[in-house]
C-alpha cells in the first residue's frame, strides 16, 4: 500500500511572525523555517504504520521553493521512501495545492493520503477537504487515532462535541490532528542514508489546473497590539471600567 503524505516549509512556529512594510505578506528573509508541524505527525503516523507492515512506499509531496527541499530531505530522514517537489516561488492557494495534489495521486495511485488538518501560517484548513472532494474519496479529518485493514481506515476524529469514530473506505484522505503522535527525531545516520533517497524536482507547468488563480490577497497587517493592564482599587472601580471603558458588561 502506497502512501501520499504532503508536507509544507513554514516560518519556525517559535519564531515572532514579522509582517513586511509593504503589507504583501509576512517576513520570511533570514527567518527560521520548519516542517509544518501538522505534517510532521501526517508523516509520523505514515511511518508508523509502515513499521507495522501495513504500508509499503512512503511518497512525500511539496510544493514551493527550491529550499523546501530541505524540508522533503528532513521528511526523508525520518523514514519516507520518496519525494516529488514542485518547485515554485509563487504563493499558493488551498484549492491550488489540491489540484497538484491531486494529479500527483493520480499518477501515483496511493491508497491513503496523509496531510496535516491545517498549515500554521495560512490556517486556511482546506486542503485535506479539497483534495477529498477533487479525487471523489471519502475523508477522514482531524484524527487523533487511525487503524488500517487492507480496504478500510478506522479514524477517531475530534469535533466540537467529543470525539467521532468513523470508517471509510480505502483510497482515502486523512488530515492528522495535534494528539495523533508526537513526531520522532531523524538520526544522524538516517540523515546520512536521507542524501541518496530519490527526490524528483517537477516543473509548476506541469499542473496546468493549479496555474488558476482563485483567490487574490490585498493586503497582510498584524493584529493591534494589546493594550497593558491596569490596577484598580476597588470592585466600583472595576465594575466601572468594565461597563464604560471595555464595555462588555
Amino acid at each position: 500500500m502506497k502512501v501520499l503524505v504532503a508536507v509544507k516549509r513554514v516560518i519556525d512556529p517559535y519564531v515572532r511572525v514579522r509582517v513586511a512594510e509593504d503589507g504583501t505578506g509576512v517576513i520570511t528573509k533570514n527567518a527560521k523555517m520548519a516542517m509544518n508541524p501538522f505534517d510532521e505527525i501526517a508523516l509520523e503516523q505514515a511511518i508508523r504504520l509502515k513499521e507495522a507492515g501495513l504500508v509499503s512506499e512512503i511518497i512525500l509531496v511539496s510544493i514551493g521553493e527550491h529550499a523546501g527541499q530541505e524540508t522533503l530531505r528532513k521528511g526523508l530522514a525520518m523514514g519516507a521512501d520518496r519525494a516529488i517537489h514542485v518547485e515554485t516561488d509563487a504563493t499558493f492557494q488551498p484549492i491550488q495545492i489540491a489540484h497538484i495534489l491531486k494529479q500527483i495521486a493520480d499518477e501515483e495511485k496511493p491508497m491513503l493520503a496523509l496531510l496535516g488538518k491545517q498549515t500554521i501560517d495560512g490556517d486556511h484548513n482546506q486542503t485535506g477537504q479539497m483534495l477529498a472532494a477533487l479525487l471523489d474519496w471519502p475523508q477522514a479529518t482531524f484524527i487523533s487515532e487511525l487503524t488500517l485493514t487492507a480496504t478500510t481506515a478506522t479514524a477517531c476524529r475530534e469535533i466540537d462535541g467529543g470525539l467521532e469514530t468513523i470508517e471509510v473506505d480505502l483510497p482515502a484522505v486523512v488530515t492528522a490532528d495535534l494528539r495523533l503522535n508526537e513526531p520522532r527525531y531523524a538520526s544522524l545516520p538516517s540523515i546520512m542514508k536521507a542524501k541518496s533517497k530519490p527526490l524528483v524536482t517537477r516543473s509548476l507547468s506541469e499542473f496546468p489546473a493549479a496555474q488558476i488563480e482563485h483567490i487574490k490577497v490585498l493586503a497582510v497587517s498584524a493584529p493591534a497590539e494589546r493594550k497593558p493592564g491596569v490596577r484598580v482599587d476597588s470592585v466600583e472601580a472595576l465594575m466601572d471600567k468594565l461597563k464604560n471603558e471595555a464595555q462588555v458588561i
